[in-house]
């Protein structure tokens, strides 16, 4: 019966020492559980403060788009009129041109 307690008594030994190795497995997996929880909360706020930057980068960015897009038509208004002032410009000369023509014409004839 001695040797019977003496094999019990190894096997609760062993019991005790796989218990004990599963609670220090435990407490190891524990922080590793925790560093990530820490890690994936540090990831989130980074996310979400990007997140806020890009909502921002994307606000401005309209507003310029908004802005050039003003610029351009503008810019098309101001080109379209300054072509017309142009064509009035040219027109204007040719019929200055002519009348002093005719009125060179005019003063030859009544000289002659």
């Amino acid at each position: 019966m001695t040797q019977q307690g003496a094999v019990l008594q190894g096997y609760n030994n062993e019991l005790v020492k796989c218990i004990e190795d599963l609670c220090m497995q435990k407490e190891e997996l524990n922080k590793q559980i925790q560093q990530a929880e820490e890690e994936k909360n540090k990831l989130q706020h980074e996310i979400q403060v990007l997140n806020e930057q890009l909502n921002c980068v994307c606000e401005d960015l309209a507003r310029k788009v908004a802005s050039r897009n003003e610029l351009d038509k503008i810019l098309a208004e101001t080109e379209a009129a300054y072509m017309k002032i142009l064509d009035s410009s040219r027109t204007l000369l040719n019929v200055l041109k002519k009348e002093v023509g005719s009125l060179k014409h005019t003063t030859e004839l009544k000289t002659n």
